[in-house]
């Protein structure tokens, strides 16, 4: 059958519904990718907003734990420094009282020299509390050879460090957050887990910087999240953040504790 005997309304009828059949595709592949689009930019945002709910509890945490410190800080230097002083004060005023004996006097001064130097000590232990000098001086590695020295004159526990990483010098400001992190550990350990020894292993692994630490403590049930939402852990939560690290947490009743955390 030849075009010429194909009437014209079929032809414009089969036209017309060629368009309107691509028209309609068209409006459902817009539709589709409408909705795809709206779908992706959906979960970007809930991404989004879950972020910023995470960074808003880890500075929350970061900013509680710096409270506590101003008040421990505060209590100690209330507590051992102003006492302290206020005493030194009142044996100096009692030097200037008439009619003192010799005996009297050196007493005195002897008092204000013991007190004197007691409230210097307690000086140096807060401000080592809040940056210890061989950090500062010689770097991480030498900061926790002092830190597990420190811990084991308590005579309650024995430290295991190993070290195969040169530490960079130049990110002074990132080790710190690696030595207060492994000082909430080995806190823990000694005050919740009564563990007697504690091993701590820094290596790369695939060039990234590793801590392996461990406890023979009584451990706890890391799969209870419950337990791994205290100050504690979420301070340690918001220092790994900053490092860009990860950390992976294991423990069972009466198994140790295990963390292994990179930088």
């Amino acid at each position: 059958m030849s075009l010429k005997a194909i009437p014209e309304s079929e032809i414009v009828a089969t036209v017309i519904f060629s368009c309107v059949s691509f028209l309609l595709m068209g409006i459902v592949l817009v539709l589709f990718f409408y909705f795809s689009r709206k779908k992706i930019i959906q979960k970007e945002l809930e991404k989004k907003d879950l972020e910023i709910h995470l960074q808003k509890e880890q500075l929350h945490a970061i900013i509680i734990t710096q409270e506590e410190e101003r008040k421990r800080i505060a209590q100690d230097l209330h507590d051992d420094i102003s006492s302290k002083l206020n005493i030194v004060s009142l044996n100096t005023h009692l030097l200037s009282a008439p009619n003192l004996t010799e005996s009297e006097t050196r007493e005195i001064t002897e008092n204000i020299i013991n007190l004197t130097a007691k409230a210097l000590e307690n000086s140096r232990k807060i401000a080592h509390n809040l940056l210890p000098p061989v950090f500062e001086k010689f770097g991480l590695n030498a900061g926790i050879e002092e830190l597990c020295e420190e811990f084991e004159t308590s005579k309650a526990v024995k430290v295991h460090y190993t070290n195969k990483i040169d530490f960079d010098d130049n990110e002074m400001d990132r080790q710190l957050h690696v030595f207060r992190i492994l000082q909430e550990l080995m806190n823990n350990s000694l005050r919740h887990g009564k563990a007697s020894e504690i091993w701590i292993s820094f290596k790369k692994n695939n060039a990234i910087s590793t801590c392996d630490y461990e406890d023979n403590g009584v451990g706890f049930d890391s799969k209870n999240a419950e337990n791994q939402k205290g100050l504690g852990m979420k301070n340690i939560d918001s220092r790994i953040s900053f490092l860009n690290g990860t950390i992976k947490i294991s423990s069972e009743l009466n198994k140790g504790f295990t963390v292994t955390f990179t930088f």
